[in-house]
């Protein structure tokens, strides 16, 4: 039985000077993650870890930003800004309308 791996939750996470975690680095490529501060880049948080965070980071992202501040962001943003199957995923999480941009080029 020790040889199982512990249940994702209880794997410790990394972070950076500023209490990101560190495994969301591939996700900031264009950015230098120790110079990211969750506050004043929270926009861009919150969008790279909704779209492509997984259970631990989700679970840093609601413990770091109220629930109400998350629901706002996919309610405005989220069909434009996060992967569609993303975007459709926490539009029913927070039971907001998933209104998908009606102006595209190409329908993807």
């Amino acid at each position: 039985m020790s040889d199982l791996p512990a249940p994702i939750l209880d794997q410790p996470l990394e972070f950076t000077p500023n209490g990101i975690p560190v495994s969301l680095r591939p996700f900031f490529q264009e950015y230098v993650l120790e110079k990211l501060d969750p506050e004043r880049d929270a926009f861009t948080v919150i969008e790279r870890t909704l779209a492509w965070g997984d259970v631990r980071e989700l679970h840093w992202l609601f413990q770091r930003f109220d629930s109400a501040r998350l629901k706002a962001f996919v309610e405005k943003y989220g069909a434009r800004l996060l992967p569609r199957r993303r975007a459709r995923f926490w539009a029913l999480f927070f039971q907001v309308p998933y209104a998908p941009r009606k102006d595209r080029i190409w329908k993807h």
